[in-house]
């Protein structure tokens, strides 16, 4: 048999807790998205900046468990390459 009160306690927890993930993740999904745009625009200075940003908001995010660490490296290599392969395709002026 549960004990009452603590059970109200972890759904008290849980609900802070998946808040709090919640908000973390769509803070991730938003810089992604920005990330992207910026990369369509051609705008590959900004986009080095931002990916930076990006990639220590997942690492730092895969630290406190809101996504597994594979999903982080591999999101942050995925974006990586795409910044790369936009800086290699977009003609150089020199």
């Amino acid at each position: 048999m549960p004990i009452k009160h603590a059970a109200v306690k972890q759904l008290r927890k849980d609900r802070k807790l998946r808040q709090r993930n919640q908000t973390a993740r769509a803070e991730l999904k938003t810089l992604t998205r920005r990330f992207l745009s910026l990369l369509t625009s051609q705008k590959l200075d900004e986009a080095a900046t931002l990916l930076r940003m990006v990639a220590k908001k997942y690492d730092h995010a895969a630290s406190r468990g809101i996504v597994h660490r594979n999903a982080a490296t591999r999101t942050g290599a995925r974006l990586s390459r795409r910044l790369h392969q936009r800086r290699s395709a977009a003609p150089t002026t020199s």
